[in-house]
């Protein structure tokens, strides 16, 4: 796995985000409107970068927002970005359309995660196929990777669980490889540490109905039983384009698209 940037100098952390961007000094230079000549003396400390020069090389090198901060607070600069706690009144409206997306997205399953995977909202899809789950992992904070991949969470209904696990544990990794966070790291060590449940090799003859024969896929589905039946759904996540605020840019909107006929199907017949 990809370590964590090192060097504390903004020199080394801009050298470290574009030798993982795999971007030559001369392409940085040529997309900054700069020289490579100066990028090579921003990097080796040579020279000291503007505030606008930090925020250009980090817009370039796709730097996230909360680790841009870091990098100005390195080139001795004040933070740009705010974090705004999701509860302040200036978030409202950001609030109410979040709830407005979940509520229409209904009975498909929606949640909202913050960078850690902590669940900042969910509608009533999810709340059905988290029903029976043990109080301790619904208990606040609620945590989507915990709840999904622990033994006594949804992790046992999961009919193809290996490759499920192998997705969201490899999307972890993923996202260490961008930011340095050592909750994330955390939780990803304790995740990964937890046993597989005995179905963990999968079982489709769970499936019920006339409408369970295979389907063909056209993106790793999520397979969950649900009383009786296995129900697949295809996972789609979106973020805040151009966020200018730490909080905004780390949440993530997870829907869940029902993967085949009988799951729309079963899905509908549950709306009053």
């Amino acid at each position: 796995m990809t370590t964590a940037l090192s060097g504390t100098g903004v020199g080394p952390l801009l050298r470290g985000w574009r030798e993982r961007r795999r971007i030559s000094q001369l392409e940085l230079a040529l997309r900054a409107g700069s020289s490579a000549r100066h990028v090579s003396f921003i990097e080796t400390g040579r020279s000291r970068p503007s505030e606008e020069m930090v925020l250009r090389l980090a817009e370039h090198l796709d730097v996230p927002v909360r680790e841009r901060n870091a990098l100005l607070l390195a080139a001795g600069y004040a933070p740009r970005y705010a974090e705004t706690p999701l509860g302040d009144p200036a978030m409202e409206a950001l609030r109410e359309g979040m709830e407005r997306l979940l509520q229409g997205y209904e009975p498909y399953p929606a949640l909202v995660v913050d960078g850690t995977y902590h669940v900042l909202a969910a509608n009533r899809g999810i709340a059905m196929l988290l029903d029976g789950l043990p109080e301790h992992l619904l208990s606040p904070p609620l945590n989507a990777m915990r709840i999904t991949l622990h033994p006594e969470g949804l992790a046992p209904r999961i009919r193809n669980l290996p490759e499920w696990r192998g997705h969201l544990l490899h999307q972890m990794e993923r996202q260490m490889a961008l930011v340095r966070s050592g909750a994330l790291r955390s939780l990803y060590d304790e995740v990964a540490a937890y046993p597989l449940p005995q179905n963990a090799a999968g079982d489709e003859s769970e499936a019920t109905g006339p409408d369970s024969a295979p389907y063909p896929y056209f993106a790793l589905p999520l397979r969950i039983e649900h009383e009786g039946r296995v129900l697949s759904f295809v996972s789609s996540i979106s973020t805040f384009n151009t966020p200018l605020d730490v909080t905004v840019a780390e949440l993530a909107i997870e829907t869940f698209l029902p993967a085949d006929p009988a799951t729309v199907k079963y899905l509908q017949s549950l709306t009053p």
